[in-house]
């Protein structure tokens, strides 16, 4: 039956809210790996422009850490208090991580109590985080149609990506622009930590203003759950299923947005002006990718498109990475980095959707945050720390096999997997 207007108004605007929100955590979470080559040096100077990228991405790993006690405890908050309430809560942590690290002091100024500021405040943000892609998912594919609830989970990657793209556009704004390398050095990569706080507060009232899930509302009026952890257990095939859904994506993923700017820079031998340029333009166009594979999903359903990344990701991700690194014009490698990024959206687009659909509402968002915050704590996390250290030991190509092995994994579950779009536990 058809929705009346006003059901569709508020479900498009409800969508929005949650994207919206969604858009301003990544921005905030981001915006440290997009500025980390300016601010190394004020938290862990040494002399070695690999060695104080190491450290940095040492940190981003360790805001991965973290991210599982987020997706549990938001997750167990969100199927207990209610998808908003969480979503609220996740916003206001990443506001306080982003002020924190805007007012850090640096080595020089306080020693060695600048990257332990330093890492709490990414601790903060990484359990934000991890309460964040859960509860998120759940909530968009709860308020989404049934005919469409990959087109409009898809959104989750979308304003994921737009968040980076956001945190990558401020620091080509900021380069091009406003300031001088010194200037950024000096205290210009502030600007983007404070501008994320302010945004986060927006977040907040934005947030605070949506409406509650119907699916929600209706498993609270019924039963609530009073050991969320417990009747997950009761589910071991679907946390599995998670698990080796997420483990070859989130590791190409990152590899590919997060890592990529800096594999440009030391690898390939592109200027910082052109991996960042390079990372503006292949990210917007992978955010619209987002939602049409999306759309194809709900046509031709979950699994065909998880097993294009899946084949293509374990045939190409050696080739690609090598084509790179002997490439060193720089529209080679933007064409390189969107065929990646092509692949990897079989993944991206629809992961949160397929995760949502193996769960029952009860426990939807814990089962859907948990599992998948431990696995990229474990590979999404830290595959720029890894793949920096091999650089730096002289074993890089070792680390264009270990993605493809870890895609393989993942090929292997999507191969065996039912496709939830047909076969799922919404009601």
């Amino acid at each position: 039956m058809a929705l009346a207007v006003p059901d569709v108004r508020q479900r498009l605007r409800s969508i929005f809210g949650g994207s919206v929100g969604n858009l301003i955590e990544w921005y905030d979470f981001y915006i440290y790996s997009a500025f980390s080559l300016y601010f190394a040096k004020a938290f862990f100077p040494s002399g070695n422009p690999i060695v104080e990228q190491l450290n940095t991405a040492g940190v981003f790993a360790l805001g991965f850490l973290v991210r599982p006690l987020g997706g549990w405890a938001l997750g167990l908050y969100a199927d207990l208090r209610g998808r908003r309430a969480a979503l609220t809560l996740s916003v206001t942590l990443m506001c306080l991580g982003s002020l924190v690290i805007a007012l850090c002091p640096t080595y020089a100024q306080v020693g060695v109590a600048a990257p332990g500021v330093l890492v709490l405040a990414r601790l903060l943000q990484g359990l934000s985080l991890g309460g964040e892609y859960g509860t998120s998912a759940t909530y968009l594919s709860e308020v989404a149609t049934s005919r469409h609830r990959g087109f409009y989970s898809s959104f989750q990657y979308v304003t994921l990506i737009m968040g980076q793209l956001l945190a990558t556009l401020t620091l080509l704004l900021l380069q091009r622009l406003v300031l001088t390398h010194e200037q950024l050095e000096a205290w210009g990569w502030r600007i983007p930590f404070v501008c994320g706080a302010a945004l986060a507060v927006f977040g907040f009232y934005m947030r605070r203003n949506m409406v509650e899930t119907e699916a929600f509302q209706a498993e609270a009026a019924k039963h609530p759950v009073r050991n969320p952890m417990r009747e997950l257990l009761g589910h071991p095939r679907e946390i599995a299923l998670v698990v080796g859904l997420t483990l070859g994506g989130t590791l190409a993923f990152y590899t590919y947005t997060v890592y990529m700017q800096k594999f440009l820079v030391n690898s390939v031998g592109l200027t910082r002006d052109q991996a960042t340029l390079i990372s503006v333009a292949s990210l917007f166009f992978y955010m619209l990718l987002q939602p049409v594979f999306g759309l194809l999903s709900d046509q031709v359903g979950r699994k065909p498109v998880l097993l294009w990344f899946g084949v293509m990701g374990t045939l190409c991700t050696v080739p690609l990475l090598t084509a790179l690194t002997r490439t060193r014009d720089a529209f080679t490698a933007f064409l390189l980095v969107m065929g990646a990024l092509v692949i990897v959206s079989g993944y991206t687009s629809i992961n949160a959707v397929v995760k949502a659909e193996l769960f029952p509402a009860n426990i939807r968002a814990l089962g859907v945050g948990l599992p998948y915050a431990l696995t990229v704590s474990l590979f999404g996390g830290t595959a720029e720390y890894l793949g920096t250290w091999l650089k730096l030991e002289g074993h890089e190509t070792w680390f264009f096999w270990y993605v493809t092995a870890c895609i393989l994994c993942s090929l292997l579950v999507y191969l065996f997997m039912r496709d939830t779009q047909r076969e799922h536990r919404f009601g």
